[in-house]
């Protein structure tokens, strides 16, 4: 089959085993510093969107992606801004919740807590995880709630233990002084959901903590917004009119220092694991260098029999992108099987990051091809310099002494 000559010339010689044992070396290791430098940076990008991709569903749904206030909205405006939100595709549900900063005591300990109070149901999360006690009787009685795991062992509780519950924000005056809201509350539910938030919320129906706080119409609850994705949200208000975005906040308010922080670790990590692809390329740079001086006799004959300029750069251009192409295919074969494997090859070295959890792994495609592709246009790039210092070879010069 035909082949242009500078490819077939470039192909034959990055082949050929002969020639100096040290630039071998060095191109070898070329090849193996991109083919490890991907592995690396796609395992770690992968771990890291797994740790992003758990915060996201452990956290993320158990809050309001967005909440807007409905204590100043005439019920016209109210259902024109339900309305709105019912025919955008990234909403999935509406409801209407309050939610309290209190104080909870128990007879060992005593916290201060974000009691959240949907009027429907509990986050989905929430209700997938409970360990003992259900949902529903949080909903059929009066104050009763549904506290995590965590919080349980703290105060000590457990399910039909009470606990006392004081809204520093809502008091009334008697004769004693002003004296906050409390009420006792009965556990209901105990749940598991592996989140932060585990530690300083809990659950209670709206019925009873609008009951607590005095507010006379469960029409004047904010209104909770559930996205299929919380990162949408500026999307989502995007299309509101001015008037139906006072008032909103979200999510961003309360955990977007979180997800920002995990963001930039992500960049850093994959910044320093980036300088492993800055290592093989000189790498490249440096064993097609010393390959233009070794074949500086050939190259020289290579002109004679009427090479031109390009021609000859091109030979050392498809050498040095060899390595790359090599070592980029290679890397992707290496990470696919080193992440699809990473909790099983972590196991076989006595390596239990988190006991008897697996890691979180997110295996994404886009991704790994963006990095093979940035790997190949570097090496691409690194061949540059060593072609044209091969293509200002001079044949007389070169070939005075032969």
């Amino acid at each position: 089959m035909y082949k242009p000559v500078s490819l077939f010339i470039g192909l034959r010689y990055s082949r050929l085993s002969k020639g100096s044992a040290f630039v071998s070396f060095v191109s070898f290791f070329s090849i193996a510093g991109i083919a490890l430098g991907i592995t690396a940076l796609f395992t770690v990008i992968s771990v890291m969107s797994g740790f992003e991709s758990n915060l996201k569903n452990s956290m993320l749904s158990m809050i309001p992606h967005l909440q807007f206030e409905m204590d100043q909205r005439d019920k016209q405006q109210q259902q024109a801004l339900i309305t709105s939100l019912q025919a955008q595709k990234e909403v999935t549900s509406i409801k209407r919740y309050h939610q309290a900063q209190t104080i909870v005591q128990s007879a060992q300990d005593i916290q201060g807590i974000l009691l959240q109070a949907p009027y429907e149901s509990l986050p989905q999360s929430v209700n997938e995880s409970i360990d003992v006690g259900s949902e529903q009787s949080i909903f059929d009685n009066r104050y009763h709630i549904a506290i995590s795991r965590y919080l349980a062992r703290s105060l000590g509780v457990s399910v039909g233990d009470t606990l006392r519950v004081t809204v520093p924000s809502v008091s009334t005056y008697t004769p004693m002084g002003r004296i906050p809201a409390q009420r006792l509350f009965t556990v209901s539910a105990i749940y598991r959901s592996g989140s932060e938030l585990d530690m300083y919320t809990m659950f209670t129906s709206g019925e009873s903590l609008q009951r607590v706080m005095r507010i006379k119409e469960a029409g004047a609850a904010p209104l909770e917004v559930m996205l299929n994705d919380a990162f949408v949200s500026d999307e989502v208000l995007s299309r509101l009119e001015p008037s139906q975005r006072e008032g909103v906040t979200d999510w961003r308010e309360s955990q977007g220092s979180l997800f920002s922080a995990v963001a930039m670790e992500k960049r850093i990590m994959s910044l320093l694991l980036g300088l492993i692809f800055i290592i093989a390329v000189f790498n490249i740079v440096s064993s097609l260098t010393m390959m233009v001086r070794e074949k500086q006799g050939e190259v020289a004959i290579l002109q004679t029999l009427g090479l031109s300029h390009q021609q000859v750069a091109r030979v050392f251009m498809v050498q040095g992108m060899y390595n790359g192409v090599v070592g980029s295919i290679t890397g992707s074969v290496l990470a696919l099987i080193v992440v699809y494997n990473l909790n099983e090859i972590l196991q076989a070295v006595g390596l239990n990051l988190f006991g008897q959890q697996s890691l979180p792994v997110v295996i994404s495609f886009s991704t790994l091809s963006m990095i093979v592709l940035g790997a190949i246009l570097m090496s691409f790039i690194a061949t540059l310099y060593p072609a044209k210092k091969a293509a200002q070879v001079r044949p007389a010069e070169v070939l005075r002494y032969e």
